[in-house]
């Protein structure tokens, strides 16, 4: 294949495809139909000589030599792209772009609201993909364009990535409605329930917890605050999370109570590539979501 001979239009259906795994769900990104996506596919595969995907259950799964090679693609990918946006300048009411946000479940409640609402407002051609990032991927998903923006519990970022603070929540405590209040002692005598995706490792609040020098007996670990705010409101555990995560769970069945102990406010940063510092969309973005979310938080709920 002479390189000069490829349809560059193929790359995104590439990128598409190796980012969904799955030809629906590639077609839905690109707006196109799943057969399109599928002749684009044999049309690249002839090209490049190579199957890169193999059918996987319902999905595409890269081959061996396509893993090898797409994130190095994806990056170049994610270079062109910035160098295209930095040759005009940024008009969100115009803009047609697709944002990568990566933010853990726990905190999508704090951010995408308030995101989606900014860019239906002020963007409406834009649309936003929320994705779950390792933060031990974090730096190199943001480097290849995989996310565009991080959002995370703020903690010492690598040299290549820029951090802003965002915002702070403080920690409460959600019981059964019969607890009327909660004492320091009674806190920790307490099971709690702990919510991560992960089986195991630190949750949200252990890092304030440390710090004073507290521990608890956790006994549940679910994956979700929904499931573990019925989980307490049907026994005897407490569960700690930060205010405005609490606060749409309440129902008749529970309560809430600051936290008897002097836990810091849980610290949450924006990330984003240092390479992407100027690009003009992602700035935008970053501005206007930095200027709307504290007013959020401020505000009565």
């Amino acid at each position: 294949m002479r390189p000069e001979q490829l349809d560059l239009n193929l790359l995104k259906v590439f990128e598409a495809l190796y980012r969904e795994g799955n030809v629906s769900a590639a077609a839905t990104v690109l707006h196109l139909t799943p057969s399109a996506v599928s002749h684009a596919l044999k049309r690249l595969r002839s090209q490049l000589g190579e199957p890169l995907f193999e059918r996987h259950g319902n999905g595409m799964r890269p081959t061996p030599s396509c893993q090898r090679m797409a994130p190095q693609l994806l990056a170049q990918l994610s270079q062109l792209r910035q160098l295209l946006r930095q040759w005009g300048h940024f008009d969100p009411a115009q803009a047609r772009l697709t944002f990568q946000l990566g933010v853990p479940d726990a905190l999508e409640p704090l951010v995408l609201p308030t995101l989606a609402r900014l860019l239906d407002q002020h963007a409406p051609g834009c649309s936003l993909i929320s994705r779950r990032v390792e933060r031990g991927q974090l730096s190199r998903e943001l480097a290849q364009g995989l996310v565009d923006l991080a959002v995370d519990v703020r903690q010492p970022a690598e040299p290549e990535l820029c951090l802003q603070p965002l915002l702070s929540d403080e920690l409460v405590v959600l019981s059964r409605s019969d607890r009327t209040s909660l004492s320091r002692e009674a806190y920790q005598e307490a099971a709690h329930v702990v919510v991560s995706r992960r089986a195991r490792g630190a949750v949200l609040e252990e890092a304030a917890l440390a710090a004073i020098g507290v521990a608890r007996r956790t006994p549940l670990r679910c994956q979700g605050y929904a499931s573990a705010a019925r989980i307490v409101a049907q026994s005897q555990h407490l569960l700690t999370l930060p205010r405005h995560l609490a606060e749409p769970l309440l129902t008749p069945s529970l309560a809430l109570h600051p936290c008897p102990l002097p836990l810091s406010p849980i610290p949450i940063g924006l990330y984003w590539h240092r390479s992407r510092q100027e690009d003009p969309a992602l700035s935008w973005l970053r501005k206007t979501l930095l200027s709307a979310l504290p007013q959020q938080l401020a505000s009565p709920p």
